[in-house]
């Protein structure tokens, strides 16, 4: 048997690893089909024999992701749960570096200090010339897109839209993410400016698909918002699943808030890995 618990971030859901398993793409493939598995859109597979956890995340397509908002989110209210932490701030290292989390009064709201969000093309990355990558053109499909790109330990790539639909993500979404452009590939957030401290996105995810909601999108669409000056350091990004509250330092250091609910403790049987 391997124990797992499960917890959604506004309807982005993850099972944290309660004990030691060993996984690989296979495995990981296995355990996250909705179909002949538990369920969801990644794992998390920490390690918790340090005093600053590490934490890896894996994709439903077997893939390793460096850095998930929503993930982060769950896996600090999983420690919290599990009496490993209280209220106060504490580390947690990521593929995509380290990061600082606390756990709120009533354990249902979870703030991440998500890191700094960069454009440089070199570090996203994105092919071509060292750039920051800000409004140019892609092709994908036979249309002409405006789009930006960022990395805040992940790479994204932000595409502005009179109105985001969940039909254009899915069409867009994975010719992006897949686009020679991004050689690791893209997570792509279509964006909807409200106003200037509202955003709408519709998100598709780098080796999960379309997804209710990202707290790295989230972030990373906001921080580009606020660069071309379309929005301000204060934001709340409304998504299918629900909404964040980002915060942007003037140096593009972001500030994640939202909620995690705890879902269930869940034994698999080895069989269906068989």
């Amino acid at each position: 048997m391997i124990r797992f618990a499960k917890y959604h971030a506004l309807g982005n859901d993850y099972l944290v690893i309660d004990g030691a398993a060993a996984l690989d793409a296979e495995r990981v493939r296995r355990i996250c089909d909705r179909h002949r598995g538990i369920g969801s859109d990644g794992i998390l597979a920490p390690d918790l024999t340090s005093n600053t956890p590490l934490l890896a995340i894996w994709n439903p397509d077997g893939s390793r992701a460096e850095k998930s908002g929503n993930g982060l989110r769950i896996f600090a209210r999983f420690l919290f749960d599990r009496g490993r932490v209280g209220h106060e701030q504490f580390r947690v290292e990521t593929d995509g570096g380290a990061v600082a989390c606390r756990v709120h009064e009533g354990a249902q709201l979870v703030t991440v200090e998500m890191g700094r969000v960069s454009f440089d093309s070199a570090l996203i990355p994105v092919a071509g010339a060292a750039r920051e990558v800000l409004e140019e053109a892609i092709e994908v499909a036979g249309e002409v897109l405006t789009f930006s790109a960022a990395t805040i330990g992940n790479p994204h790539c932000v595409v502005f839209r009179e109105r985001a639909t969940a039909a254009d993500a899915r069409r867009l979404g994975p010719l992006l993410e897949h686009h020679r452009l991004f050689p690791k590939r893209t997570n792509v957030q279509l964006v909807e400016v409200v106003d200037a401290r509202t955003l709408r996105i519709e998100i598709w995810e780098r080796g999960a698909g379309y997804t209710l909601a990202s707290g790295s999108s989230s972030c990373a669409a906001a921080a580009i918002t606020n660069r071309l000056g379309r929005c301000g350091p204060e934001v709340r990004v409304r998504m299918p699943g629900g909404e964040l509250e980002i915060s942007i330092s003037p140096r593009f250091d972001t500030t994640m808030t939202g909620p995690v609910v705890r879902v269930a403790a869940i034994e698999l049987d080895e069989e269906a890995l068989r």
